[in-house]
């Protein structure tokens, strides 16, 4: 339980506005305090090497596996790569890969995958329509047919909600429009809203708009295991809790992201979504954030079925440093951008404190309620050495092209200026050039505290659509692709924003609903990296050979986010 005292100060700090410019998220007349030019240019460079060998040995297919050069179809084969990037490509001004692109969409037909298997909801959703619509606006909304193919895409998408039911299952069999049923999570279910919604406004048919919307308020409205953090699990035939796992990683986090970002796209008038975001931040802040014992870094930690603290960190969760300093500019409130940019540090901490300057997977760390972790009750005595010098320790040492890092760094430059963070990017693109780059294009990395690393034989599509687009937006003119006029879904796609309203939300938490929840055991979707190169890099994270690489899609995720 809270103590009445340590709410009432926590809450007045969090929710009371303490700017004069409440809805400005970026820095007014931010500058660069030295050129940039060669910056974007290394940034395009990479873009460039990594979208050369795709179009080399894999165009039209999903992705490219760079060391055998192969192509990987883990997204149905509708060219996720190409969809997925093209926002890119129109950002960075590479015009002959933009209409290259163009050219192909308008032949993709997401009626008819070219894959076995079902298609994901969720995968779907953030990087082909997201992609699609992304792409249609920045061009200047002259070609319909990017709406037409998302569209097309959705109606077949549609069929993952259950007649009567609010909440989707997560894959759909486009053979028999039958949704595959099974439980799913919050941020599968909860992170639809931003695509759906723009897909209505450009369609003219708020159907779309009102499925995605139902979902994310039936998980808002749902008893809670802490005030405003629900349950990871969901049971679409029920819309009730699977579970009682909490956390701000895979799983639960673009749920999470999405409450603050949709209230900015839309402007909406129902306050559920920002006060759901505030109240989740406070209840994080009260009883999540947990300050290692080893460099003072601050973390959210998890919160498990048994009600048990989880020291536990992941290169996913650290989207919540940007996505705090977003939505705590929004409320103009400092103590949050505080807190996120307390986040901040300790996720980047996990990038400069690796032999290759690049972050990994998943750590774990100890505070002063100990270090349980749900597997060990403390550091390992292998791993303390590290823990000692860094204030975290490795359990997973993978690096698979995630964005999350890199992104909250793009947003505390953005909100910021500090020129550290543009230090930070410039140190990351260096890191990407020497440990990463292949004689074809650009790969992760299966541990990245190895000097010399054995490399994953996969370049995802969120490399071009995230990874490159911040780090080139870091060094971009700032009045480019504005915080102020853009909001970005979890696949880094931006999409026009309208003008900020003066305030969002209602400036008081939501009231609390533990009381009434209760615990429901199910199996819970696997939340890890998808398709092959995802069973490759579990294999590694167990201490297992390397497996032969894999034909088949196989129905796992690379995040339920980004990211």
């Amino acid at each position: 339980m809270r103590t009445g005292s340590l709410y009432t100060f926590l809450t007045a700090l969090i929710l009371t506005p303490t700017t004069a410019w409440a809805t400005q998220v970026q820095l007014p007349n931010l500058a660069f305090p030295y050129d940039t030019t060669r910056d974007r240019q290394d940034v395009i460079q990479i873009f460039s090497d990594s979208y050369e060998a795709y179009r080399k040995f894999a165009f039209g297919h999903d992705e490219v596996a760079p060391l055998s050069q192969t192509a990987l179809d883990p997204r149905n084969g509708w060219g996720a790569t190409i969809v997925d990037a093209m926002s890119t490509m129109y950002i960075m001004g590479l015009t002959d890969y933009f209409n290259e692109a163009r050219d192909f969409v308008r032949n993709i037909d997401f009626s008819n995958p070219r894959t076995s298997g079902t298609v994901s909801v969720f995968e779907s959703t953030i990087r082909y329509i997201g992609g699609l619509l992304s792409a249609y606006e920045l061009s200047g909304e002259g070609d319909s047919f990017m709406v037409d193919k998302a569209r097309q895409l959705a109606d077949k998408l549609t069929f993952a909600w259950a007649p009567g039911g609010t909440v989707p299952y997560g894959f759909v069999d486009f053979g028999s429009n039958s949704p595959q049923q099974a439980t799913s999570n919050i941020a599968e279910a909860g992170t639809l809203t931003l695509e759906w919604s723009r897909l209505s406004k450009h369609c003219g048919n708020d159907t779309y708009r009102r499925l995605a919307e139902s979902a994310a308020l039936r998980i808002a409205n749902n008893p809670s295991p802490l005030p405003g953090l629900p349950a990871q699990g969901i049971d679409p035939s029920t819309g009730q809790p699977v579970g009682g796992y909490v956390t701000w990683g895979g799983g639960s986090d673009s749920y999470l992201e999405y409450l603050i970002k949709y209230a900015r796209l839309s402007n909406t008038d129902d306050h559920t979504f920002a006060d759901a975001w505030y109240t989740a931040v406070d209840s994080s802040v009260l009883y999540l954030m947990r300050e290692s014992t080893v460099g003072q870094h601050q973390y959210l930690a998890d919160y498990d079925d048994d009600k048990r603290i989880r020291h536990v960190g992941s290169h996913l969760a650290c989207f919540y440093a940007g996505n705090w300093l977003l939505g705590g500019r929004l409320a103009g409130n400092e103590t949050i951008v505080n807190w996120a940019l307390q986040l901040n540090e300790a996720c980047w901490n996990t990038y400069s404190s690796d032999a290759t300057g690049i972050g990994l997977e998943t750590f774990a760390f100890a505070s002063s309620d100990g270090g349980y972790t749900g597997s060990v009750s403390g550091v390992p005595a292998a791993q303390l050495p590290f823990y000692l010098k860094h204030g975290y320790y490795v359990t997973g040492p993978s690096y698979i092209q995630r964005p999350e890092v890199l992104e909250s760094n793009f947003y505390a430059w953005r909100t910021t200026g500090n020129p550290t963070y543009l230090d930070r990017a410039r140190s990351a693109v260096e890191s990407f050039k020497t440990y990463l780059n292949t004689s074809t294009g650009f790969a992760g990395i299966q541990d990245v505290n190895s000097k010399n690393p054995t490399k994953i034989d996969d370049t995802e599509s969120f490399w071009f659509a995230e990874v490159l687009k911040y780090l080139y937006l870091t060094f971009d003119d700032p009045k480019h692709i504005s915080l102020d006029d853009y909001v970005f879904n979890t696949e880094a796609h931006p999409l026009k924003a309208p003008q900020a309203k003066d305030t969002y939300g209602t400036g008081k938490l939501r009231p609390s609903t533990t009381s009434k929840f209760a615990y429901r055991p199910g199996a819970l979707p696997e939340v890890s990296p998808k398709t092959t190169v995802g069973m490759v890099v579990q294999d590694v994270l167990k201490g297992l050979p390397i497996r032969k690489r894999e034909t088949s899609m196989i129905r796992t995720r690379h995040k339920t986010r980004h990211h």
